[in-house]
C-alpha cells in the first residue's frame, strides 16, 4: 500500500475526529477530508476498529515528533513542559482532540485501549526520565503527580474557557509549570 496515501488518510481521520467527534468518524468522512475517491479509506482500514487503531498510531507518531530537548536542569524541564502544553493549545490541538475522542472510544473497545495504554505508559516513563535529567529528587509518585497534572490540563487547554484557564493557572503556562514543580518538589533552592 502507498505509505503517503495511508498517512494522508490517517491525518484526515485525525481532523475528522477532532472536528466531528467519534460519531462523525466514518470512512466516507475520511475520504472526503483526504480528497480521495470514495472507498479509499475502507481499502486501507477495512473496519471501524482498524480506522480507530490507525488514528491512535498516527496520534502517537505525531506526538513523538514534538520537540522535547532533554532538560539539564529545573529551568530546562519547565521550558520543555511549557512547550508541550503550548503545542496542545496550538499546532497539536487537532491531534489532542482526536486523542481524547480515542480515549472515550477505548472505554468500549479493549483493543484500542491496548494501543492507547502503550502511549500513556510511555508518557509516564518519558516525563519521569525528564525529571531525573533535570536533577530533581524523583520518586515514582512525584513523577506520576507531574504527569497526571499535565494530562489533566489538556482538556482545559483544548476547551479554552478563560474562566477555567485562569482558575487553573493555565492562562500563563510558564507560571503553571513552575507552580506545579514547586508544589511537587518544593521551591528551587535560592541561588
Amino acid at each position: 500500500m502507498n505509505r503517503d496515501r495511508r498517512d494522508r488518510l490517517r491525518d484526515a481521520a485525525i481532523e475528522v475526529l477532532a472536528e466531528a467527534g467519534g460519531r462523525g468518524l466514518t470512512h466516507r468522512a475520511v475520504d472526503a477530508a483526504a480528497g480521495v475517491p470514495a472507498g479509499t479509506a475502507k481499502n486501507y482500514f477495512p473496519t471501524r476498529d482498524a480506522l480507530l487503531a490507525a488514528v491512535a498510531e498516527r496520534c502517537a507518531e505525531l506526538y513523538g515528533e514534538v520537540p522535547r530537548p532533554a532538560p539539564a536542569d529545573r529551568v530546562g524541564l519547565a521550558a520543555m513542559l511549557r512547550t508541550l502544553l503550548e503545542n496542545v493549545a496550538g499546532p497539536g490541538r487537532a491531534r489532542m482532540l482526536a486523542y481524547l475522542e480515542l480515549r472515550a472510544e477505548a472505554a468500549r473497545r479493549p483493543a484500542l485501549a491496548v494501543v492507547l495504554d502503550a502511549v500513556a505508559a510511555a508518557d509516564f516513563t518519558a516525563f519521569e526520565q525528564a525529571q531525573r535529567a533535570a536533577g530533581l529528587p524523583v520518586t515514582p509518585e512525584r513523577a506520576a503527580a507531574v504527569t497526571l497534572a499535565l494530562h489533566a490540563a489538556v482538556p482545559h487547554l483544548l476547551a479554552g474557557g478563560p474562566g477555567t484557564l485562569a482558575a487553573a493557572g493555565l492562562d500563563d503556562l510558564g507560571r503553571f509549570v513552575r507552580s506545579l514543580l514547586d508544589t511537587v518538589y518544593g521551591p528551587p533552592p535560592a541561588a
